[in-house]
């Protein structure tokens, strides 16, 4: 498998970190921290009205760019390394896959124009935002009625629901499960909550017999957990993509302190235990990079048992990747490694969160080896 970027696929990259390296500098992500929104609504404007990174996950057919899975992994990555406060992931990782597997054309054909033209940011309900499926299960009840449905339930965890134009709630119809829309103005409770992570929004959605229209239904027809397993696929592939960026941001900080920290005369990167320590993670890096890029170029001709495992290795790789460099970047800084005043604990408190979303990395190994002894067992 040939994981060498070509000269477009380079240039997105190249673009994207130079635009979030201006944007979303160190001193812009505290201001959103401190401003206690986990949301840069300028940032935000830019890179979806202005900068189309949206469109990149769109079908041409929908007014997208039609680009693939890789593409859309280096914008994550680009993303989490300056720990941009945007509702990206949420959007072209979990959004609009799911709109592409289960929507009806009508559905696809109102909603994705609008993404990929940066005019709404959407945000997923999962049914358990901590499980490695997390729409294999849903705390919300649809039931029919004569002008449309009545949705009744609470979410606990919905990732960027205030910064979100829609919110696309899974529910339970009877025995089956449908798709709903919520628009802001649905009349739906949003309560923001205290989190770690202030780079990453989170909100508790509640719905008290709420009356939605007939065309708030999205899917054709009910849905099964087959269906959109590989719209779970691609947001776990881009939540590994950014947990790989954001070791790539800490490791810069770290490696830039050290360069410039002055002990015994000599700068602590002169130091044989320090250079073997960074040069460790250099390399776990590398290794984690290039599982889930491998990943993205399997996922892209279509979700196997293989490509499963993939993925929730890269995602188990890329979150164990991402505590130790930020673990590794206190440690490396010395007693100011702690302080708000140096970046190293806004990596450590992403790492701590995205290590809990989707499955914790014991969850996707657990995963990894049931798959394989059932492979086992089969043969």
């Amino acid at each position: 498998m040939d994981l060498v970027f070509n000269d477009e696929q380079r240039f997105i990259r190249e673009e994207a970190r130079r635009f979030l390296a201006d944007k979303s500098a160190s001193e812009r992500v505290r201001q959103t921290v401190n401003a206690g929104t986990g949301f840069d609504a300028g940032l935000w404007s830019a890179i979806a009205g202005e900068l189309g990174w949206c469109a990149m996950a769109v079908p041409e057919a929908h007014d997208g760019l039609g680009l693939g899975k890789t593409e859309l992994a280096i914008l994550m990555e680009a993303a989490g390394e300056r720990l941009a406060a945007v509702p990206l992931w949420s959007t072209i990782c979990a959004g609009v896959p799911l709109l592409l597997a289960v929507a009806s054309d009508e559905a696809r054909q109102h909603y994705l124009p609008r993404i990929a033209a940066g005019e709404i940011a959407v945000a997923v309900a999962w049914g358990n935002a901590g499980a490695v499926d997390p729409l294999s299960a849903t705390a919300v009840v649809a039931e029919a009625t004569e002008a449309g449905y009545r949705l009744g339930g609470r979410v606990a965890q919905v990732i960027d629901l205030e910064a979100a134009d829609v919110v696309l709630v899974p529910a339970r119809l009877g025995e089956d499960l449908a798709l709903f829309a919520l628009e802001r103005d649905a009349g739906h409770e949003v309560r923001r909550l205290e989190t770690l992570d202030g780079t990453r929004q989170i909100g508790e959605l509640t719905m008290r017999g709420l009356a939605v229209c007939a065309q708030s239904r999205l899917d054709g027809g009910a849905y099964t957990g087959r269906d959109v397993a590989g719209a779970v696929a691609t947001a776990q592939l881009g939540l590994a993509a950014e947990q790989v960026g954001a070791a790539r941001g800490v490791m810069d900080v770290t490696l830039a302190y050290v360069a410039e920290r002055v002990q015994f005369g000599r700068t602590i990167a002169s130091f044989q235990a320090v250079k073997h320590r960074c040069a460790r993670l250099e390399v776990d890096l590398a290794e984690a990079r290039a599982l889930v890029y491998g990943a993205a170029a399997t996922l892209e001709a279509g979700l196997g048992a293989e490509t499963a495992r993939e993925v929730s290795a890269a995602r188990a790789l890329a979150s164990d990747l991402l505590f130790r460099a930020s673990e590794e970047a206190i440690q490396l800084h010395g007693g100011v490694g702690f302080t708000w005043e140096y970046d190293p604990h806004l990596y450590f408190k992403r790492a701590q969160a995205a290590c809990s979303l989707l499955g914790s990395p014991e969850d996707h190994l657990a995963v990894i080896a049931a798959g394989m002894f059932e492979e086992g067992a089969a043969a």
